[in-house]
């Protein structure tokens, strides 16, 4: 059995290949997605749970000798962001700010008011489909805690009075956050892996690694440079990495694939996290302009340029619905979408996309 290596030696580099071989939770080779020069294609995955899924770390095996060291100290940072962002402990930041910001304006980390400002600005963009108030709302249909309920109209009305960004304000000069309204909750679960994965980017740039995928329950998706490494002259036709949409009504059945360079790309739906109740489907993602569970998608897929703008977007795309949403992306020509609907017969899908190359979409 391999001697136990602590990370303080294993991110000095103390006996670094050797400490990368026992402190890695998950090394795989795997067939390359395409056809290829055999070997050119092997991923090293380099995985940690946070946020309640598995985020990982796929490199082309042997591109960098350090990339492994890169990897976990990206991981590192996810695990303190979600100490920072959760609103499952009572000392995270967020659940300080919370409990405070109604009675006297709260100063933020720099990094995590740059993100609720984002937060901010998507809510306006999206005209409320995007909220990160609505906190109140998922309490209150039991998704807070994954048991599902429905809310009496009661209970509705008092969580809808507590909810909109609209009454959230931010002080730029301070970077301080206040309520207007007591007992508002932010809750930042539809924009939070998708931050992570943007700031875990940065320490893998840090490093000098250009080429490398980063996910975060494999709903959230950040890509860098390309899987392999091409030296012949279809190169260009190779470059980035395609990623998998999956159908919504067969989890087991990808739709199609979408090439992602140097961008981001996030997938909502409600496939897997919903409750039934007295015969009625109720889905996870709430619509925090109603308050009710959103209705009329089936999933949506969002290509951006940052991993927290592809979160976000994927969400409010859901929310807002095929039409609204390709409104949207057609005055945003950085955002691409695929989203699925109900078709018109019984198990059927309608599947509509923007703002993505015909070179970059692949049908299954």
């Amino acid at each position: 059995m391999p001697r136990p290596t602590n990370r303080r030696e294993f991110l000095q580099g103390k006996s670094a290949l050797e400490a990368a071989s026992e402190a890695i939770e998950q090394l795989v080779e795997e067939p390359p997605l395409e056809s290829t020069v055999a070997g050119e294609s092997y991923l090293t995955r380099i995985g940690r749970r946070a946020m309640a899924c598995q985020f990982e770390v796929a490199l082309n095996t042997g591109q960098y000798p350090h990339a492994a060291i890169a990897a976990v100290e990206a991981l590192d940072l996810i695990d303190r962001l979600e100490q920072q962002m959760t609103v499952y402990r009572d000392d995270s930041e967020i659940s300080e700010l919370n409990a405070t910001a109604f009675q006297d304006p709260v100063e933020v980390e720099p990094r995590l008011f740059e993100l609720l400002s984002l937060g901010v600005r998507l809510y306006h963009d999206t005209h409320g489909a995007y909220d990160l108030t609505a906190g109140r709302l998922s309490r209150v249909w039991g998704f807070y805690h994954r048991s599902g309920r429905v809310p009496s109209a009661e209970e509705l009305s008092e969580a809808m009075s507590r909810v909109g960004t609209a009454q959230l304000d931010l002080d730029p000069q301070r970077q301080a956050v206040s309520f207007r309204v007591p007992d508002m909750e932010i809750n930042l679960g539809s924009i939070g892996k998708g931050y992570a994965l943007d700031r875990a980017a940065e320490v893998m740039a840090e490093r000098g690694i250009e080429h490398y995928l980063l996910h975060g329950g494999q709903s959230s998706v950040l890509a860098r440079g390309s899987r392999g490494r091409f030296a012949s002259a279809d190169a260009a036709a190779r470059e980035g990495w395609w990623i998998g949409v999956r159908h919504p009504l067969r989890p087991n059945q990808r739709l199609a694939e979408v090439r992602v360079l140097n961008r981001a790309l996030a997938t909502s739906g409600s496939a897997v996290q919903f409750f039934l109740h007295q015969g009625r489907r109720y889905g996870h993602i709430l619509d925090p302009r109603s308050g009710r569970p959103a209705v009329g998608s089936l999933a949506t897929t969002v290509l951006a340029p940052t991993a927290a703008e592809a979160d976000a977007l994927s969400t409010a795309c859901y929310v807002l619905g095929r039409d609204a949403a390709l409104e949207y992306c057609r005055a945003h020509p950085q955002i691409g979408l695929v989203h699925i609907s109900p078709g018109t017969q019984d198990g059927s899908i309608d599947v509509v996309t923007s703002g993505i190359a015909d070179v970059d979409l692949r049908w299954l």
